[in-house]
């Protein structure tokens, strides 16, 4: 196959079990979100903006920081804000794509510190819903005869995640990926906006991130990338492999801090997470954001990600992305 699947154990919870804390003391406790509005980045903030209101004793403040597809913060990380213990940044399984294949310049996964997740997420095919594309069949005859009729868009550069999940489509429809008409934008949110507005007819992004717009009526999700169906308010839109596509693409939402933030800091926000983790309304704001339960903090979430990197590194091998 031109890319291995993701392990199902991506979306099994850690199901920690740690005893309940008090708030922790956190100064101006902040979450960066790595691009514009609307995008996976501020989905993934927004979770623990309202799950870790209970345990910390200020509310947590969104700021966006677009640039590079998480470069821009990556990198301000990792020279200026090394020590920061107020502040969180939002990450995806995109964002250990790009780093391991230099998009972040040359900082290395060990140059920070792995914070908590906010679950999982899974790739979705969108568009308009006046599009003449009313299943993934219809779609994937038009890339399989003619790759270049169809105009695709997402947050994210070539070899980015979002790329790649339009480029498992192309594979999978017998069409060579480098063959797509891919146009490149800096977040969800401007990738949305430019299917809403017709510069491009698919949109290869999050299911997460479709929510808000569900009851809009404005678009239509031909597949989602999960093993299975999801749950409600996804429970009627299927999957690519059950229309008869190998396609899967699964996306660990989480935060980092800078490399230099002290134990006692970074200890503050892992008590948070793990205590948000145990209480039914965390779930409860995971399933309203279109994510399943995928709770990881501390050592667990560094375990993790060092598996994930190596996943990925041969993912990119194979794509051709890295030698």
């Amino acid at each position: 196959m031109f890319f291995t699947r993701f392990s199902a154990a991506l979306v099994v919870a850690a199901g920690l079990a740690v005893p309940a804390f008090a708030q922790s003391q956190i100064d101006r406790p902040e979450c960066i979100a790595p691009a514009n509005p609307g995008g996976g980045f501020d989905l993934t903030c927004r979770v623990i903006q309202s799950g870790l209101d209970p345990h910390v004793d200020a509310p947590i403040q969104v700021t966006f920081m677009p640039g590079g597809i998480g470069a821009v913060a990556y990198n301000l990380f990792n020279s200026t804000r090394t020590d920061d213990g107020s502040a969180v940044v939002a990450f995806s399984t995109g964002s250990l794509l790009n780093i391991l294949t230099g998009k972040y310049g040359a900082f290395t996964e060990n140059d920070v510190r792995w914070v908590g997740t906010a679950g999982a997420d899974f790739g979705a095919v969108v568009v308009r819903a006046d599009s003449e594309y009313t299943d993934l069949s219809q779609l994937m005859a038009d890339f399989s005869a003619d790759p270049a009729s169809v105009v695709v868009g997402a947050g994210g550069s070539v070899g980015s995640q979002d790329w790649m999940k339009g480029a498992l489509l192309l594979r999978e429809a017998g069409a060579t990926p480098m063959d797509m008409r891919y146009v490149a934008f800096d977040g969800g949110g401007d990738a949305i906006a430019a299917l809403l507005g017709g510069s491009i007819e698919v949109y290869t992004g999050d299911v997460g991130e479709m929510v808000p717009h569900i009851d809009a009526g404005q678009m239509r999700i031909l597949a989602v990338m999960s093993p299975e169906r999801l749950d409600a308010p996804f429970a009627e839109i299927p999957t690519a492999m059950e229309q008869g596509f190998d396609v899967e693409w699964t996306i660990l939402r989480g935060f980092y801090m800078g490399g230099e933030v002290s134990d006692a800091d970074y200890q503050k926000w892992v008590d948070a997470f793990n205590a948000a983790y145990e209480t039914e309304e965390f779930a409860a704001i995971q399933k309203e954001r279109g994510l399943l339960p995928l709770n990881l903090a501390g050592d667990a979430l560094e375990a993790s990600i060092e598996e994930q990197v190596a996943n990925l590194r041969a993912i990119a091998k194979e794509a051709g992305l890295i030698n």
